[in-house]
């Protein structure tokens, strides 16, 4: 009896010293059982990120190839919260999408996170889920340095360039047709392709938020040749995409947003980098961060620390 309590009693104090070493270690005691895209992740130790590969200075492709820019900047932040809430390290494996098939490609599972330039809309919340607002912008055209073009009624009868599966091409037709302009459209697979046909002269100005505009400039070096001009046509805000009906996940990106980067300077640091420091290439888009921004962001104390 005294060896089979002696016995119960040395397992209890292992068991103990196992706890206490797991706790000092920071690692839970009872592992979370994970469900949907967390478990994925766990499962595989991959997270699956979709970027854009000419939609600077959001995501991009550098001279070597490599995806960079501001929102896979921010998607780090979130790849961290996940990694400390898995505990364990995760690899990113990057995924190239485009304007036509990115939000396809996160309903079908094919990538976890979308990190580009996509904006959060009622019918785009339908299909996915969004993040916290990353960035503020709206619809301003581009078009020749030599060209009379100062706003769209200028370009009544004209011809306008738009992407494909973005917004712009949704909006511009029925934005156009209320002023009755007669202003007719062709598109482009993606940015670098709707700029080409601008620069060919099969368009008299291309239509796109103002920050990609000035992002395509800055890139191109071409500044000296096509310029933004107008008023801001319509109103967007920028996030991050994932699978709806997924609260788990949500929370986690929820959680990084409000510790990783807005309760700290992160964000202003991120921002700092891809909108007023120099850009791979070289030009600089010298764009500060709009009073709008800063409130969604809640920065403007941080600002001054």
């Amino acid at each position: 009896m005294r060896c089979t309590l002696f016995r119960n009693a040395a397992a209890c104090m292992l068991l103990c010293l196992a706890i206490s070493a797991t706790a000092q270690e920071g690692k839970r005691v009872i592992p979370i059982q994970y469900s949907g895209t967390l478990k994925q992740i766990k499962d595989s130790d991959v997270i699956r990120i979709g970027y854009r590969e000419n939609s600077p200075p959001f995501a991009f492709l550098d001279a070597k190839g490599k995806p960079v820019g501001y929102s896979l900047d921010i998607c780090d932040a979130v790849i961290e919260e996940i990694a400390a809430e898995l505990e364990k390290e995760i690899r990113v494996a990057y995924r190239p999408v485009t304007p036509e098939n990115r939000l396809d490609r996160v309903t079908s599972g094919e990538i976890d996170l979308e990190c580009g330039s996509t904006t959060n809309t009622f019918d785009r919340r339908k299909r996915v889920a969004f993040s916290p607002t990353i960035f503020v912008t709206g619809i301003k055209l581009l078009v020749p340095r030599n060209s009379r073009a100062r706003s769209l009624r200028d370009l009544q009868g004209k011809t306008i360039v738009l992407t494909r599966g973005t917004v712009h091409a949704e909006l511009m037709p029925g934005i156009a047709d209320r002023q009755k302009l007669g202003i007719s459209f062709v598109t482009g697979g993606d940015h670098n392709e709707s700029f080409s046909i601008l620069t060919a002269g099969k368009a008299d100005a291309f239509a796109n938020d103002d920050v990609q505009l000035y992002g395509m400039l800055a890139e191109t070096k071409s500044t000296g040749q096509y310029r933004v001009v107008g008023d801001f046509l319509t109103y967007a805000d920028y996030a991050l995409s994932f699978r709806k009906d997924d609260p788990d996940f949500a929370e986690i990106v929820e959680r990084a947003f409000a510790t990783r980067l807005f309760g700290s300077r992160a964000i202003m640091a991120i921002y700092d980098k891809w909108f007023m420091r120099p850009l791979p290439h070289g030009e600089r888009l010298k764009l500060p961060m709009s009073p709008h921004l800063e409130q969604l962001f809640g920065v403007q104390g941080v600002r001054g620390d």
